[in-house]
């Protein structure tokens, strides 16, 4: 990767992979892109407006920069998109497909990030295989699933280098969350650290794939550089790091904050999404096709993110 174009540079991964590329790559290679203006993405490299719809826009920033690696990150996320399904396929399939072509036309690699949100249906909840059934029963799902797909079939019909992960529930210190059905195991933190009581909107015992987000910055960065030979499934990999229920990260903040209370409101959308995803990820693809290692458990996450939080003076 020589020239990178990350699109939706403003969200919570993006905002963040950003930072990490440029800290890899260099601030002038990185070009972030967005629908709404940024000054702390424009302070340290290219910055552009785009409205991933516009394909002629989105042309025209590749050509300028001379862009070779894209990361496509423009979506409505699992809970928003359920509010507003057909504004949810606009957008999520509108900016791949977009990404797609421009990939193709100008000869870029593309990262296009799936989700464990893919899955659905009759399949293995505990230690999902990389290859199973996946019939989703939400528009972040199925748009999560004609991604993989239509990335496939770019790479296969027209040779565009499409790779791409099945993020678990991404937590972060940095960018609030935005809509995530997994959104709970970040506010869970800014609330202890805050001395508020939490309102938890999924049952106790519903497990979850999740992952810190400097292991998922890692993972994206390692999977775009791995050696192409070795990489067969590309769209998309499983990838896990920690799987745990509500009670059990409350019980990981409480063994650090005693007084911390918790108590359930349960949200039937997110609990009914949450429900129908994998409990845990089986990723050993992804460890053998291009060495994918999580270095963060729940443990050493709760103690960074308790800290960082508490750096913010809130």
């Amino acid at each position: 990767m020589k020239k990178i174009l990350v699109v939706g540079a403003g969200g919570q991964i993006g905002s963040e992979l950003v930072v990490y590329l440029r800290s890899i790559y260099g601030n002038g290679n990185v070009v972030a892109v967005d629908l709404h203006p940024s000054e702390a993405l424009a302070a340290d490299g290219p910055f552009e407006l785009l409205d991933a719809l516009d394909a002629e826009r989105y042309a025209e920033i590749v050509r300028k920069y001379g862009v070779d690696s894209i990361f496509n990150l423009a979506a409505l996320l699992s809970a928003k998109g359920e509010a507003k399904p057909t504004l949810a396929w606009k957008i999520n399939i509108g900016a791949l497909t977009n990404s797609l072509e421009i990939a193709r036309q100008y000869g870029c690699a593309l990262f296009t990030p799936s989700s464990i949100g893919a899955f659905g249906g009759d399949f293995p909840r505990d230690n999902t295989p990389q290859d199973t059934i996946m019939q989703p029963n939400t528009m972040y799902g199925v748009c999560k699933v004609t991604g993989e797909l239509l990335s496939n079939y770019y790479h296969t019909r027209f040779g565009v280098d499409t790779r791409s992960v099945r993020f678990p529930g991404i937590i972060s210190n940095v960018t609030l969350p935005g809509g995530g059905t997994t959104d709970y195991a970040v506010e869970i933190y800014y609330a202890a650290v805050k001395g508020e009581r939490f309102v938890c909107p999924v049952s106790e015992n519903v497990y979850m794939d999740m992952m810190y987000m400097p292991d998922a910055l890692r993972a994206t960065v390692e999977l775009m550089e791995a050696d192409p030979s070795k990489l067969k499934h590309r769209n998309s990999f499983n990838i896990a790091s920690m799987s745990f229920t509500p009670e059990i990260i409350y019980a990981e903040i409480r063994k650090r904050l005693p007084d911390f209370e918790m108590v359930y409101e349960i949200d039937p959308v997110k609990e009914a999404i949450a429900e129908s995803w994998p409990n845990k990820l089986d990723d050993t693809c992804a460890r053998e096709e291009w060495g994918w290692k999580p270095q963060w458990d729940l443990s050493s996450m709760t103690d960074d993110m308790l800290r960082a939080i508490r750096a913010k003076n809130l």
